[in-house]
């Protein structure tokens, strides 16, 4: 209906209520009342015009009453009183009197007349929307303002494909009542239960407040019911437009870390980023792409992206430059391993600050390939962060591992040795060299989560290396937000490790991710296949004699390391490539573990 026809209907229906309401309450009141007729005549009239001028003022011709609700019954009282007090203002100076009794009933009537023709809307559109055969019963978990959200959209929603028939709530104040004609029938302990009673086909978590754990074990109950779980978007994203509360997602599985995601001062960050040129080595990679991600949002006046794979680098270009006009982005396909390049790349750009990701991280790969670990880890990171020092750069963020901690690894003790050469070039340089530790990475290139979800996609078996292996775990996002906090926040020297919480089973990780895809751990196998060369069953974020116990910023602690000489590091690189695989994997480790007499001897010459 046209907003014209719309306002037509709307003034016609109150038009015939108020001439109803005064003449009906005249015929009721007529033995007790000496109203005269002309009263009653100028009394209407009144009151017709009083009352369209207050329904103009309250906007009542204006609310879309199918959503009727308690401001817009304050609004047709408020109108209704004060057209009525109008009409008795006008009864006192033209009659000298009012006819209180006929006003009263009246004011009633008025109100009751335009109300049900109001809400008579709501009740029409309500008998609509009840629940259609194809729509899913629905689980709401958390009767609280973000479930209430979801169930007002879905219910209020004719193309929803889902209907919220109970809430589940720990809250003892709100079971057994009802929000919205929705039942609240239990705490969270209760939903297999209900989900049984009711025949449920849906659940939807909407309580925004959850902790990273109890969303964990709220998962872990619905789970166990079978039936498909999702949760509600985040409130900022409702809030900043970015999707509908209607659009829920499935649980990730870096919801059920255990733990509340790291976020990042981006007043510090922003000062030594914006405005500034910036380059990320490895950018096309998992963490160097997400890297540059959360760069462009600091406005670099450039953005260097350089990467020795065309395609990776092309990928994420073609991403950032469409959508950052406003900052030149600019690739170099190039080798860290080529000394030459990176000083001519540094020359050419001069970079305030560098994010050194390129590295080689898969650690039976490494296994197999030592002198590569060497070339790329090792003489890679010592050729950037020379470049970096010529060049004059501010600050040198390295991305390394916790598989640097009394690695047993080709690829942990590399990146070890990287971390001892970023050290000692932050004592002779005026940059400031940091490295940061990572866990291990979810959804990252070559991590566990691609790999377990294939698995489960063929229908298993998942492969697990040993039950008892654990892991620290971090999202991508949280990655890069790191590796820029400790750039803004660096001295030099430092080595920053994020606070990962406890370390999750990679076994039960692999029943979750099962879970997730819609099946049950006894429907996909596991298998153990047994640790492979270099890997520990559980990895360390600092040595004993690198702990700060701390924090220097929230989540972020800072190890020390010991002091080191690099000349049998710089010897390792002229002579490794003399060396057979095994005796390289020992020296490396044996470096790495200060097993060699001369790394303490800080006299040595480089």
């Amino acid at each position: 209906m046209s907003y014209k026809k719309r306002l037509g209907l709307l003034v016609l229906v109150d038009s015939l209520i108020v001439l109803l309401s005064i003449y009906f309450s005249y015929w009721l009141l007529i033995p007790t009342t000496q109203m005269v007729p002309t009263a009653i005549l100028v009394s209407s009239i009144a009151l017709f015009f009083s009352h369209h001028l207050f329904a103009h003022v309250f906007k009542l011709y204006k609310k879309v009453w199918s959503y009727a609700s308690i401001q817009e019954l304050s609004a047709i009282f408020v109108a209704v009183t004060l057209s009525v007090a109008t009409l008795a203002v006008i009864q006192l100076v033209g009659f000298q009197t009012i006819y209180m009794r006929t006003l009263l009933v009246t004011w009633m009537l008025h109100i009751l007349l335009i109300g049900a023709s109001r809400f008579s809307w709501r009740v029409y559109r309500d008998q609509k929307l009840k629940p259609k055969l194809d729509q899913k019963r629905t689980l709401i978990i958390g009767a609280g303002n973000g479930g209430t959200l979801v169930a007002r959209q879905l219910v209020n929603s004719e193309k929803s494909e889902l209907y919220p028939v109970a809430f589940i709530d720990d809250d003892p104040s709100k079971q057994f009542l009802e929000i919205m004609n929705i039942p609240v029938l239990g705490r969270s302990d209760k939903i297999q239960q209900v989900v049984q009673e009711k025949e449920i086909e849906h659940i939807i978590i909407a309580i925004p407040s959850l902790s990273k754990e109890d969303l964990n074990e709220v998962f872990t109950a619905c789970a166990e019911t079978e039936v498909r779980t999702q949760i509600m978007p985040s409130v900022e994203d409702i809030m900043s437009g970015k999707v509908s509360v209607s659009e829920m997602r499935d649980v990730q599985v870096e919801d059920l870390l255990g733990r509340e995601p790291v976020e990042l001062e981006t007043d510090k960050i922003g000062d030594k980023l914006t405005g500034e040129t910036v380059l990320v080595t490895g950018a096309g990679g998992s963490i160097g792409s997400e890297v540059c991600r959360q760069i462009v949002k600091f406005k670099p006046k450039k953005l260097v992206l350089l990467g020795h794979g065309e395609n990776s680098i092309y990928d994420i270009e073609m991403e950032l430059k469409p959508k950052h006009l406003d900052i030149l982005i600019e690739t170099e396909i190039a080798d860290v391993q080529d000394r030459k390049r990176m000083f001519s790349v540094m020359d050419k750009h001069r970079p305030r600050v560098i994010y050194h990701a390129a590295a080689h991280k898969h650690v039976p790969l490494m296994e197999r390939n030592p002198h590569e670990a060497i070339k790329n880890n090792v003489m890679g990171t010592k050729n950037v962060a020379e470049a970096a020092d010529e060049a004059g750069v501010y600050a040198f963020v390295m991305v390394s591992t916790d598989k640097a901690v009394n690695p047993t690894s080709v690829m942990g003790a590399t990146k070890r040795i990287a971390e001892m050469i970023v050290q000692d070039m932050n004592m002779v340089s005026k940059t400031k060299f940091v490295a940061v530790r990572f866990g291990n990475v979810l959804g990252s290139r070559g991590s566990v989560i691609p790999l377990f979800k294939k698995q489960i996609e063929a229908g298993g078996p998942v492969t697990v290396t040993d039950p008892e292996m654990t892991r620290y775990f971090m999202t991508i996002p949280e990655a890069s937000r790191l590796v820029l906090q400790a750039g803004a926040i660096a001295d030099g020297g430092e080595t920053f490790v994020l606070d990962m919480g406890e370390p999750v089973k990679i076994v039960d990780l692999a029943k979750n991710l099962i879970r997730l895809s819609g099946f049950k751990p006894e429907e996909i196998d596991i298998k153990y296949s047994g640790i492979r060369p270099g890997e520990k069953l559980f990895e360390e974020l600092l040595g004993e004699d690198e702990v700060h116990k701390e924090q220097i910023y929230p989540m972020i602690y800072r190890g020390k390391t010991p002091p080191v000489n690099v000349h049998v590091i710089y010897q390792l690189i002229d002579e490794f490539q003399y060396m057979t695989p095994e005796e390289l994997r020992g020296r490396v480790l044996d470096i790495a573990w200060f097993r060699v007499k001369s790394l303490m001897n800080l006299s040595a010459v480089k």
